[in-house]
């Protein structure tokens, strides 16, 4: 993961409507083991949180200068330094606008991977812990806490600059419950949500659920079609990537690898080409799946419980809210 340029300047606030006071540094880190190993810590621990949103930025304006200036430091009208000065001032500024908002170290990093380029921009806390230094006594120490991770945004640039009609180049952590906490944060990074992950992943997985009936396949080949999208889906939400619809159909059907792509496009469920996996969608996705003669049955674990009811004793599925298809087959007779 080459890391092209990394800074960190540090914001004193307190939640109680005190001024914010900025600390900032004059010129970027230098490269180290430390370093590489702390973005590489901050990037598991990005992929890993739950709840993120995708989006792009909004129109250049006053109140959303960050893209500007991202876009001249690009340019090299100005340099890696210059752009985390003015954007970590900006920071501050709405900060203080927000009571609830607490300081911490503000960490810009320009890298690589493969071949995108990323900026990542993180507010990072301390914690108190101990450490046994050199003589063997036992002393206070703090340390960087990447594990709570709450405020953290991450732009791929390289989609950002190369496909115009992207909606989804920005990934950032949501506030827990839409807490307000998390709002000045976004709006710092000038972000609006263009994709909405959990809608995407349940269509997905809507359009998977209907493509496994349409093949009528046995049992153990539709679990073993279901594990392979899980798997999929789960490896790209720990490389923060989205889910590419074209290697997930060649995935899921080796010998027919344009099957289920071809079946969402006919289908028209309206998915993306790229979609980003939502974590807490796809773990309520299981399949119940039965078949005996004349019969055969399959459901998602999910609406066990809201929509389909298991009596053990009796041995019976209780079934409401019919397929509007089966209903009028049902009618006719």
């Amino acid at each position: 993961m080459p890391i092209r340029h990394i800074i960190v300047h540090q914001i004193d606030k307190k939640p109680d409507g005190t001024p914010a006071v900025l600390h900032a540094r004059d010129t970027e880190l230098g490269a180290s083991q430390a370093i590489e190993n702390m973005l590489a810590d901050l990037n598991e621990s990005y992929n890993a949180k739950q709840g993120k949103a995708w989006g792009l930025f909004h129109g250049e304006s006053g109140a959303y200068p960050f893209s500007r200036w991202l876009k001249d430091y690009l340019d090299e009208n100005q340099d890696f330094t210059a752009f985390s000065r003015h954007a970590v001032e900006h920071l501050q500024k709405l900060m203080e606008e927000s009571n609830l908002s607490t300081g911490g170290h503000v960490l810009f990093a320009h890298y690589q991977q493969g071949m995108t380029d990323y900026l990542t921009v993180a507010l990072l806390h301390h914690s108190e812990g101990v450490a046994v230094n050199d003589t063997l006594d036992v002393t206070p120490a703090k340390h960087l806490d990447l594990g709570q991770l709450h405020l953290a945004a991450r732009i791929n640039i390289s989609e950002w600059q190369n496909n115009k009609q992207s909606k989804q180049y920005i990934s950032f952590i949501k506030g827990k419950n839409g807490r307000k906490v998390s709002d000045y944060f976004r709006d710092f990074i000038g972000c609006q949500e263009g994709v909405d992950a959990p809608g995407e992943t349940r269509t997905l997985l809507k359009a998977f659920s209907d493509f496994v009936e349409s093949e009528d396949l046995p049992e153990e080949q539709a679990r073993e079609k279901t594990n392979t999208l899980v798997g999929y889906a789960t490896s790209q939400a720990k490389l923060g990537e989205p889910m590419t619809l074209e290697e997930l159909s060649g995935l899921i059907d080796e010998d027919r690898p344009k099957a289920f792509y071809d079946h969402i496009r006919n289908r028209d469920y309206g998915l993306s080409p790229e979609i980003p996996a939502d974590k807490r969608t796809l773990n309520q996705f299981r399949r119940f799946t039965g078949r005996a003669e004349g019969l055969s049955i399959s459901f998602e674990a999910h609406l066990l419980g809201s929509k389909i009811d298991y009596d053990e004793n009796a041995g019976t599925l209780t079934i409401r809210n019919l397929p509007t298809q089966l209903r009028d087959q049902l009618k006719r007779g």
